[in-house]
This record gives C-alpha cells, structure tokens and sequence, in this order.
C-alpha cells in the first residue's frame, strides 16, 4: 500500500522566490496636508494695502529728515525773478545727493521690513508690494520735503526788493515727474532710486533663502521620519530568507513474500 504525497520537490521549487525578482517595496506615506486653513481673498489681500499705506506714509519722515540734512540755496532777488546767490552752487547738487542715499537705504529697510513681515507671500506679490510701497514713499518724501519753507520762499519772491538775499528750500533737480504727451506722468531721475534699492535687495534676499518656496517649512522630526517621503536607502540589502525544504519522499512498500 502506497502512500500519498502530499506535496513534492518540484510543487516547492515552483513557489520558490527568485534572488532576481525585486522585493515589493511598501507604499509611500502621503505628504502631510497643510494644515493652514485656505484663506478668503478678500483677508489675504489686506496685509498688502496695509503695508502699501505704511510704507507710503513713512515717505513724509523721509521727506523730513531729508529736508533738514539738505542744506538750502542762497539766493538773490532781481528784477527778472531770483537768481543764485554764488555761481555754481554746490547746495542743489547736494540736495539731489541725499534724496538718492536716503531713498536707497530706506528702499533697503523696506524691502528686509516686507520680507519678514509677509513671510507667507514672499515672491512675486512681497516684490510688487515692496517696489509700489518704496515709489510711493519716495513722491512723498520729495512732495514733503520741498514744501517746507516754500511759502516764506515765494512770498520774499513776491514782495522783498530787488537785492534781497534769501535762501531757496531744497528741490530736486535730477529727479521727478513729467508728463508724456502733456498728459502721461512719468517718473525719472533718483525719484526712482528708493524702488530701486527695495528691488535689489529683495531678489538677493529671494537668492539667498535656503527654502526653495521662500516661505519657512517646518523641519523634520528625527523621531517620526521625514514629512514627505525620502530617498530609498542606498544600505545593503536585507538577505533573502530561505526557501523551505522539500518533505522527504515516503519510503517504497515492502515487497510481499512469495506465496506457496
């Protein structure tokens, strides 16, 4: 009487794995979601006006302080109007002078102010934003800064004597608005440099981040792994498990004796 087998070599050697066959690797876990709620479009443009208007109101201290470092211009009243007081004036040029290092080094604070302050719309709008905001301050500063004595200016201009000598508040003479066709104003000269500086700066700061989206990322914790998932570990392979050994075939039935 044979015994059945229940299972042979070539059955085992059929659910063999092979060395070549690449292991399943488990699913990669999802990113994590952002947990920022989205945000309305009418609350996430607000921080951009509001930084709009303070930029542009800081212009009138600018213009002050720009006023009381310019020096004024002597002048002399003539028939034909007031003419300098000295040929070859030094003070307009110095006027022109520091308008263009104020304006740069307050488009530079501008442009650290707006990178911090909007961290989360660094890019295109925080650049936008800074370059509109330093331009608005500078027409103020300018606006600000010349009207200071221009009333007592004009005034002497009307009414002293011909041969009174007086002094001209500072103006710029290298910068300001004209007009296109006598109906496009457009601005030149260093009443741009302010939006200059806020530019510059803001690009290299956008160059210098050390986050590809320019906006803070919350580090990974050692303990929980990466927030996305990582590179497939170079390190030496895990060694493939043994098959299992095939079950001894049962031994053949013993011949039967011959019958007498």
């Amino acid at each position: 009487m044979t015994t059945p087998r229940t299972a042979s070599a070539g059955n085992w050697e059929d659910h063999r794995v092979s060395p070549d066959t690449p292991a399943a690797e488990p699913p990669a876990p999802a990113p994590p979601a952002d947990p920022s709620p989205p945000v309305a479009p009418g609350r996430s443009a607000w921080p951009v006006a509001a930084t709009l208007l303070v930029l542009g109101l800081l212009g009138a201290p600018l213009g002050l302080l720009w006023v009381a470092i310019a020096p004024a211009t002597p002048v002399v009243k003539t028939a034909e109007g007031a003419v300098y007081g000295q040929p070859q004036p030094e003070q307009p040029v110095a006027a022109d002078g520091w308008f263009s290092l104020l304006g740069l080094g307050f488009g530079v604070l501008a442009a650290l102010a707006v990178w911090f302050v909007l961290s989360r719309r660094r890019g295109p709008v925080g650049l936008v934003t800074v370059v509109v905001g330093a331009f608005a301050a500078a027409l103020v500063a300018w606006q600000v800064g010349r009207r200071i004595g221009l009333g007592t200016y004009q005034r002497l201009l009307e009414t002293a004597p011909d041969g009174t000598a007086f002094t001209k508040p500072p103006d710029l003479r290298a910068g300001g608005i004209e007009l296109l066709f006598g109906v496009l104003p457009v601005p030149y000269g260093n009443v741009l440099l302010p939006a200059f500086g806020a530019a510059v700066a803001y690009t290299l700061l956008a160059g210098w981040s050390r986050w590809p989206s320019l906006r803070p990322e919350p580090e990974p914790d050692p303990q929980l792994g990466p927030p996305w998932p990582g590179p497939v570990s170079s390190g030496p392979a895990a060694p493939w498990p043994a098959p299992p050994a095939a079950p001894e075939p049962p031994a053949p039935d013993a011949a039967e004796p011959p019958r007498g």
